[in-house]
């Protein structure tokens, strides 16, 4: 498949960063077009999923491309260009949601099948679990991650710092784990000499033996089994409460119950079970009965009894009450609508609410609206020590200084859906007692685990291909920055041993000479990039899948006090490039906002800063000069913006992420007004800057006036929204769009 020559792909994906897409590209596209270059909406939005995934059900009119199809393919094109925002990770109460909006819209999709039971509703299941958690990521994704802050934002932050919690070394925050019983401590993993076919298998106490997955593997690639024990989880989910509660500290659970759309809901599910034990206790049959998933939350409690008698009800609602006075206080998401830790899965992400603790000084907010220190239960213990090792570190050096802060870049091992991302098909619950293993074509056992009803096994797999290209990816960034790179990698930790051999293996095909290059455990790692950091010292963190994930999210919080502002770039192994925008965790209650008050918050500056290297990559790889000179001028432009803090306000009346967007199109034209490379440009854009900046008062004012008061346009869905509808809220400028509407004539 071959893409047009100068077509930017542009997503179009879910809430805030929707939103802002609307307001944002008639202004890209009225500068794009001086170059030659089309911007092009591809819809990979949950709503259009769904929608991609029934076509059989749906009127001939109301079909739509499958958007997520169609990039996968375009990854394998060396001319691709991809803007890619961020999207929903669907948790299940989220997908039943955007189901219930797409059927009131007209759409006859199928309910979604919590039970199956005919060989329809299984297929049916099948379909809506394409669209679940980590659905968007592992296709686009044809190449490993390089994630930095870029300078004009350090430099920015560096000016005006982002508050930060304080630390009292008295605080009683911690991070707590699973010492035996989990993941990380039943890896296995063997790599691959040579291509073939493996057999993942579970044989019962008889001998007699079922066939779970068969796989093709490659030469050189890296596979790993593990499995977490149902009995050592809950009980040490139990230990935990009761610790927390003889210590008068908040309970929190953080998961990524999202990303890892399998494994991490049963977990969650658990932890549900577990804390309200009583209840499900005395109402186990019933909650069976009615179909209560405690792997969607408590939520699934109160969805599933809104079928009884009133009476019932409020017995059941007593109960969950009753569950409270026996447990320590409960972490909560909006201590005002009641709404804890444990209410749906997809709350509390722990990449992105385990940096949001630390930096609010170790302390999470009670039921009384109060912050206080909290035991933060991240159960698979891989990772969990990352984070007590900055809470310890925080509790003796104190919080960051934005103002002095170095920076922990990130090349993460992400292609070709590398390590547990890459795990969904390959994770099983156990249902009987056995042995799960994985078998080779010839018979012989390479992996396998004794397991028990209830046991989480997974499998994972890593292609060599991805291994050589992230250690490449990594000598490169430490050759241009000059800035040294740690891989984490623990040598106690049977994938991270295979992964050791080929990464010692494959920097001798580089010239390393001058290069600061070490290997090291999580723990030391952090440790190090921590130490150098405060001191002013960046250093480049080269991990693995997950990791990249938490350390993308954890030092820019730290950083920048957002991971939305960091330039996120995938080089695709086939040669084109993909430009993440930033991360979308606080989009929805950006969107709650500008239901109720038509302001919307969300900062478009991740949009701004991979626009920049999107246009300069389609310039070096199309001979496009014009291309350069305008991510050399969006440069300046979005620097002139922060320097001028024409960002997003969260206060209704000031400016919002529409008015950021004018300033940012001001500021644009007149550098490319200003530069002397190209006069046709120069005068062209010299005109649209003084139109522009004529109209601002104008502008500002018809933006601040449609602010205040609550979205009512006919049409407006929060999944699946009205695009007319989406226009009229996010180009309320009359005067904005007649400017642009002659610049574009």
């Amino acid at each position: 498949m071959t893409s047009q020559n100068s077509t930017i792909y542009y997503t179009l994906t879910d809430e805030a960063p929707s939103l802002a897409t609307c307001s944002l590209l008639p202004i890209v596209r009225t500068f794009t077009a001086c170059a030659n270059i089309d911007v092009k909406i591809t819809d990979i939005s949950l709503a259009g999923r769904i929608l991609a995934s029934f076509p059989d059900y749906l009127q001939d009119e109301q079909r739509v491309q499958d958007g997520l199809a169609f990039l996968g393919e375009l990854t394998q094109d060396p001319t691709a260009n991809i803007i890619k925002l961020p999207n929903i990770s669907a948790s299940v109460p989220q997908l039943k949601d955007c189901i219930a909006e797409l059927q009131g819209q007209g759409y006859a999709i199928p309910d979604y099948p919590e039970n199956p039971q005919t060989d329809e509703e299984k297929e049916i299941l099948l379909r809506y679990g394409k669209s679940l958690g980590s659905a968007v990521n592992p296709v686009l994704r044809e190449g490993n991650s390089d994630r930095r802050a870029p300078k004009a934002v350090k430099e920015f932050v560096r000016k005006f710092p982002h508050s930060m919690g304080k630390w009292s070394m008295a605080s009683r925050s911690h991070a707590d784990y699973m010492r035996d019983g989990d993941f990380y401590s039943a890896e296995q993993s063997v790599t691959f000499a040579e291509a073939g076919d493996v057999r993942i298998e579970f044989v019962d106490p008889n001998g007699e033996v079922t066939v779970k997955k068969e796989l093709a593997m490659q030469a050189g690639e890296v596979m790993d089994s593990m499995r977490m024990s149902a009995g050592a989880l809950r009980d040490f989910l139990e230990q935990t409460m009761n610790d927390a509660k003889d210590s008068g500290v908040m309970w929190s659970l953080h998961v990524k119950a999202t990303m890892m759309k399998v494994s991490h809901p049963i977990v969650f599910g658990h932890a549900v079970t577990v804390f309200y034990k009583d209840l499900f206790d005395k109402y186990g049959d019933l909650f069976e009965e009615l179909g209560v998933n405690p792997n969607n939350g408590l939520s699934s409690v109160y969805e599933k009894i809104e079928s009884l008698p009133r009476s019932k009800r409020e017995e059941i609602l007593e109960d969950v009450h009753a569950c409270y006075e026996g447990r320590p206080e409960l972490a909560m998401v909006d201590s005002v609508k009641g709404i804890t830790n444990l209410h749906v899965p997809s709350d509390v992400i722990v990449d992105a609410s385990m940096p949001a603790m630390i930096r609010n000084g170790g302390q999470m907010w009670g039921p009384d609206g109060k912050s206080k220190d909290c035991k933060a239960v991240m159960p698979e213990s891989t990772y969990s020590t990352i984070y007590q090792e900055m809470i310890n570190f925080c509790k003796t050096n104190g919080a960051f200084d934005p103002t002095v802060c170095g920076t922990v870049p990130n090349v993460g091992l992400m292609a070709k859906k590398a390590e547990e991302y890459g795990s969904h098909d390959k994770t099983f619950e156990v249902d009987a007692p056995g042995t799960m293993r994985v078998v080779d074509a010839s018979g012989t056992v390479l992996m396998e685990h004794v397991v028990e009803p209830g046991d989480i096994w997974r499998a994972c797999q890593t292609k060599d291909e991805a291994i050589r290209d992230w250690v490449k990816l990594a000598v490169t960034r430490s050759r241009q920055s000059d800035t040294p790179v740690i891989f984490w990698l623990d040598r106690n930790r049977a994938h991270d041993i295979e992964l050791i051999k080929k990464v010692e293996l494959y920097l001798k095909d580089h010239d390393t000479e001058g290069l600061d290059i070490r290997v090291m455990t999580y723990v030391e790692a952090i440790r190090r990039s921590m130490e150098r950091m405060i001191r002013g010292s960046d250093t480049i963190s080269a991990t693995g899948n997950v990791l990249r994930d938490y350390l993308t999210d954890l030092f820019p919080i730290m950083e920048l006090g957002t991971s939305a502002k960091m330039l996120s770039i995938v080089p695709m192994l086939k040669g084109g490039g993909m430009y993440e925008t930033g991360a979308g965790g606080s989009a929805p209650k950006h969107v709650q906002q500008l239901q109720e008050e038509n302001h919307l918050r969300w900062d478009s500056l991740g949009e701004f800063l991979a626009l920049a290297v999107s246009l300069e990559d389609l310039s070096i790889k199309q001979g496009n000069p014009r291309a350069a000179l305008l991510a050399k001028t969006l440069d300046e432009a979005t620097g002139k913006l922060l320097e001028n803090n024409k960002s997003p306000s969260r206060k209704v009346g000031e400016l919002d992420n529409r008015g950021s967007h004018f300033y940012l199109g001001l500021y644009w034209a007149e550098a490319l007004a200003a530069q002397s490379e190209d006069s046709e440009l120069a005068e062209r854009f010299g005109a649209l800057a003084k139109t522009l900046a004529d109209g601002e008062a104008d502008v500002v004012a018809e933006l601040e006036k449609a602010q205040g008061k609550p979205v009512e346009e006919e049409g407006y869905g929060y999944y699946h929204a009205d695009r007319a509808a989406v226009k009229r809220i996010m180009r309320p400028s009359t005067t904005l769009n007649a400017i642009l509407a002659q610049a574009n004539s």
